[in-house]
Parts: structure tokens; sequence; C-alpha cells
């Protein structure tokens, strides 16, 4: 271990247990405050500081690699459909108004997994969620004080309430 300014450099060759293949020797710059949070770690667990770290790392990238990705649909593609129907959202009295708006444009809503999705009539193309045009779910169902006509979710009305 070495201070260098207000970094400390930790020298640690990573091994893991079981494993008999040779690791390889990394240094990590850390504040002070995070290696004596490695410090305490350490002591806490009864484990070697490098022990410590390599865990750190381990989980980190485990965690990492479970992390969902975002799935946030291409812009270009969404403001174009938000625009033409935004109307047609922002004016309708209740679901059977909403679907003929967006009807007369040739779209529909659907269900869609725990929300809603607007579809292209004339192809059958899921253009958006709902949710991605700015009008969730939950939301619409408390303006409209009623579920989606068919939507399997009905739990979902109790909840937005």
């Amino acid at each position: 271990m070495v201070q260098i300014g207000k970094a400390i450099v930790l020298s640690v060759a990573l091994t893991l247990i079981g494993f008999d293949q040779p690791m390889e020797e990394i240094s990590l710059y850390v504040d002070p405050t995070t290696h004596a949070a490695l410090r305490k770690a350490a002591l806490d667990s009864g484990w070697p500081l490098e022990d410590v770290v390599h865990d750190a790392i381990r989980r980190d990238l485990f965690r990492r690699s479970r992390a969902k990705k975002g799935n946030r649909p291409d812009e270009r593609l969404i403001a174009p459909i938000r625009a033409l129907l935004a109307d047609d959202f922002n004016y309708a009295q209740g679901w059977t108004d909403l679907q003929k708006r967006l009807r007369n444009k040739g779209y529909e809503l659907r269900e869609a997994g725990g929300g809603l999705a607007v579809y292209r009539i004339a192809d059958n193309h899921k253009c958006a969620k709902a949710s991605d045009l700015g009008h969730a779910y939950a939301r619409l169902i408390r303006r409209f004080q009623a579920p989606f006509p068919g939507h399997s979710h009905r739990y979902m009305f109790d909840r937005a309430r």
C-alpha cells in the first residue's frame, strides 16, 4: 500500500479459491474513505483485504451483468406518433372516446403486458407503448375512473385510484 496525495494505491494479487490458474496483479487507486471502509469490511468479515476487494469486484460485475438494459424507444420514431395523437389522448373523455379518436387516425389501443400499446390498424403494427407517448396506463385509469375495457390486469384499477 502506497499513499499518493490523497489517493491510496492498493496492490492486490487477486486469487480465486479452487482455481489453479494464475491471477493478474492490479493496482487500485482509492480515496482514504474507501480504503478505511475496505479495511473495516475485511476486519468485520475476518477475510484478508485482497479477498474483500475481489469479492466486491465479483459481486459488482455480476450485478452489472444482470442489470436491466435501457429499452428506451428511439425518440425519432416516437415523436411523430406522440405529436399526431397528443390531442386525442389529451381531450378524450373516456376509453370509448379515446379509441374512437385514435381509430379515426388509423390507430387503436390494445393491452400490452401491464399497460397499453398503440397499434396501427392497417398493418397491425405495434407503434409504441402508451407510456412512451406520455400516457401511462395508471394515469389514464385515474383520469377515466375505469380500467381499459377487457384489460386482464383489473387489479391496477384498484391500485390507481
